[in-house]
């Protein structure tokens, strides 16, 4: 066992040894070499889609069902689309020293606030999103002259000290770790070592091979092993900094094994809420967002950093009992999972324990218990806690919602506001207020969170000013194309229904067709074939 361990060492210090070299041949690359080096990953990680996806199916317990396609979409999916924006960016850094952004894209707030509405940008995003925009609203000292300053801030310096970041991976979406290596590699300038969590260690050589271009230069290498692998590479000298994807718990394991007091960012999760806006609601209406909210919690099983956690909703609503009859039968009916994340059965019991359980799922709670374990722990598993808050004004119910999710909730990562069209009309002010005063990294509004996650223009972490002794949900962002610095928080928008009801999102945990979408959606965004976008507009409408 010694003898492994110091082989395993003499090995990990090789590679940190290369990947330092290979931090200072990256500093100094041109931007096009770069660009062409993510142009080659597009094309070696197109190549594994398929493979990667199966094997996440088959590791989650999914393949062979609908539910598989959450893995083409959240795995090579989500990172070939990241590339391609990158790629984007690089090459207009290349020609105009910058990343470019259009006029009409930019507006202000009344308050003065800078607003970059950065989705859709392509033809193929109106057709795949149909209604969905996204902005991403700046911290309050950004002004409309100030903000091209903010943008692609590392290519601005004259000589960058080469850096190296160690990532440790996440063990619950399998494109995070590679997501993140290729923020840290392009935004910030770092080549890096990501330690693969135990749980995907079978899809280490997908990776790899998927990363091959960056791993051939140099600039990326892959670490397998436990806690004590990666308590050892936090503390090695040749890395200059740290990223961390989990939660509270794993940040405070890492924080403590930094003797040497590296730079941490990291995301981390939270009790997501979702704020419902009270309206009159159509059936077809009341079992879409059921069916919406229903996926919002399910999607990978409930193991998700912003899997919805916390449904608040107006006491006087005369549909609440009716929305709450549809939730349930939604969750009775949902395709089963045969895996499990570690140590959720545990959780779930725990949270359990002496509650009355709707569908096995949903448990009331009361907005005034200060002990409430639901609002200060991310549960991890599939339980959903409803709340109810007075609303016989909705300007006041807006204002305590909000204040709830802000002080009383754990975690400030990512919140939901789901409203009727006619309720937005009605108060569009008062809607437009609650999302400026939610103190959120990422804000679905009639659209889950999650999807955020997966667009590339949006800056991905916490609301800013966490600080190392109140973590929260993290420092720093990723994603992030646009190369944004000064992000205060990223809105997403989408009807309150599809145009055409029968286009349910291929994300949706029924939607039976979700499988062969997600290797369609891999397709077309690696070839843009109008073939492949005509196959998944078939496939969304009979699914």
């Amino acid at each position: 066992m010694d003898g492994e361990r110091s082989f395993l060492t003499e090995e990990l210090e090789a590679g940190l040894q290369a990947l330092r070299a290979g931090a200072s041949d990256w500093a100094s690359l041109p931007v096009g070499r770069k660009a062409a080096i993510l142009s080659a990953c597009r094309r070696s990680t197109s190549r594994n889609a398929r493979r990667w996806a199966e094997v996440a199916a088959q590791l989650k317990g999914t393949a062979e069902s609908s539910l598989a396609g959450e893995e083409a979409i959240t795995g090579p999916w989500a990172v070939l689309a990241l590339l391609g924006r990158y790629v984007e960016t690089l090459d207009q850094i290349n020609r105009w020293e910058s990343p470019v952004l259009e006029e009409r894209r930019i507006r202000s707030r009344p308050n003065g606030q800078v607003v970059v509405e950065v989705f859709p940008a392509a033809a193929y995003d109106r057709f795949l999103q149909i209604g969905l925009r996204a902005e991403v609203w700046m911290q309050p000292a950004v002004t409309r002259e100030t903000l091209p300053e903010t943008m692609g801030v590392w290519y601005r310096r004259p000589n960058p000290a080469p850096r190296l970041c160690l990532v440790l991976g996440a063990g619950n979406i399998t494109s995070i770790g590679p997501l993140d290596v290729l923020y840290k590699l392009v935004a910030e300038g770092c080549t890096c070592m990501l330690k693969i969590h135990p749980l995907f260690e079978k899809l280490g050589p997908i990776f790899e091979d998927a990363l091959a271009p960056l791993v051939a230069g140099g600039y990326l290498l892959f670490a397998y092993g436990g806690a004590d692998v990666g308590r050892y590479l936090c503390n090695r000298p040749e890395v200059d900094e740290i990223h961390i994807t989990g939660g509270q718990a794993t940040y405070e394991a890492i924080a403590g094994a930094n003797a040497t007091h590296k730079p941490i960012t990291s995301e981390l999760g939270n009790v997501s809420p979702a704020i419902v806006v009270p309206g009159r609601w159509s059936e077809a209406e009341l079992r879409f967002q059921a069916e919406h909210l229903a996926t919002a919690k399910l999607h990978n099983g409930s193991f998700n950093c912003i899997a919805l956690q916390v449904l608040i909703l107006p006491e006087q609503w005369s549909q609440r009992t009716a929305f709450l009859a549809e939730l349930r039968r939604v969750f009775e009916s949902a395709p089963p999972r045969a895996g499990s994340y570690p140590g959720s059965a545990q959780r779930y019991a725990a949270l359990c324990a002496g509650r009355v359980l709707a569908a096995r799922i949903m448990v009331e709670a009361d907005a005034n218990e200060a002990d409430e374990v639901l609002f200060s722990t991310e549960a991890f598993c599939p339980l959903l806690a409803v709340v109810t808050i007075p609303s016989s004004d909705v300007s006041r119910y807006l204002r305590d919602a909000v204040a709830f999710c802000n002080d009383r909730l754990a975690g400030n990562l990512a919140a939901n506001v789901i409203v009727d069209a006619r309720a937005m009309r009605e108060y569009r002010r008062e809607v437009d207020d609650a999302i400026a005063a939610l103190r959120y990294g990422c804000i679905g509004v009639n659209v889950w969170s999650g999807v955020g996650f997966l667009l590339p223009p949006l800056p991905w972490g916490a609301y800013p000013g966490n600080t190392p002794e109140q973590i929260r949900s993290g420092i720093g962002v990723v994603h992030n194309s646009r190369l944004f610095s000064s992000s205060q928080k990223s809105v997403l928008y989408a009807p309150f229904v599809p145009p055409l009801r029968r286009l349910k999102p291929p994300w949706f945990v029924n939607h039976r067709n979700q499988a062969k979408i997600g290797m369609a959606l891999c397709e077309l965004e690696y070839t843009k074939s109008p073939l492949a976008l005509a196959k998944i507009g078939w496939l969304t409408l009979t699914g």
